[in-house]
């Protein structure tokens, strides 16, 4: 199973209103690499070499509920499905979720899938989080 792991700065991002995690908020995407991101990285640019994206579908995520209980925040991130046309894609293991709404791309968390994968023409590959995809206490 993937394992979620947030970036050491997006506490601090989403206190300086870098984020607006609301279901019609900012557009959050992912970026696929083959190199493991420290969680000490601030950006997307911090992190280095993504995969290329000429045979991929779209990229972006959808926010479909935020709430909070006892002031713990939840925002719930609906799965994604990323598919390979007219060529492969990968190989990638980790799929890093970024704000592309914020001027440095600030990055949020991301996926390890524990082994590299590559999408062959017309196979795809369902993202998927957890029913509390980021929790901010």
């Amino acid at each position: 199973m993937a394992t979620f792991t947030k970036f050491n700065r997006f506490a601090l991002d989403v206190a300086q209103k870098k984020h607006d995690l609301g279901a019609s908020g900012d557009t959050l995407k992912v970026a696929l690499y083959n190199v493991a991101p420290a969680a000490t990285k601030t950006d997307l640019a911090d992190i280095g070499s993504q995969v290329s994206y000429t045979n991929a579908s779209a990229r972006t995520l959808n926010i479909s509920a935020s709430s909070q209980s006892s002031g713990t925040a939840t925002v719930v991130i609906d799965a994604k499905n990323i598919a390979a046309s007219g060529g492969t894609v990968g190989p990638f293991r980790y799929v890093v979720i970024y704000n592309d709404t914020a001027s440095a791309d600030n990055i949020i968390g991301f996926v390890d899938y524990g082994a590299s994968i590559t999408l062959a023409d017309g196979e795809s590959i369902d993202i998927t989080f957890n029913a509390a995809s980021i929790t901010i206490q």
